[in-house]
């Protein structure tokens, strides 16, 4: 019996990709156009996160109007990755990220992992 695919979902309320500190994210930053630099750079807070995250809440204050570099469905032209590609590089890139934030062994990741082995509409 095969495994069924991982499908990337975004899970709520973990904030992750929220954690923007240059330094630690180098590659995503130089991904980024010079005006989408800018416009990252301005975003990050004193701490390294995001300021428009609400780290009480864990949530976005701007998800409606977050820019496009903050939305799964731009990593594709970001990173040039081929479209039969994109699920499984945002599922790496949110991998990379929890552990980087949260840790390997947190309820963060165990809960990433069993929501992208259920079948469910991916969330952007």
């Amino acid at each position: 019996m095969s495994r069924p695919p991982l499908h990337w979902s975004c899970l709520n309320h973990c904030g992750a990709c929220c954690r923007l500190a240059p330094a630690e994210r180098q590659d995503a930053l130089e991904a980024l156009s010079d005006d989408q630099q800018t416009i990252y750079l301005e975003m990050v807070g004193e701490d390294g996160w995001c300021r428009h995250f609400d780290q009480g809440g864990r949530r976005c204050r701007i998800y409606e109007d977050r820019p496009d570099f903050c939305r799964v469905s731009g990593l594709a032209d970001l990173f040039a990755v081929p479209e039969e590609e994109v699920n499984a590089f945002a599922i790496d890139c949110c991998r990379q990220q929890i552990r980087s934030v949260h840790g390997g062994r947190s309820l963060e990741l165990r809960k990433f992992e069993r929501l992208i082995r259920s079948p469910q509409d991916s969330d952007d």
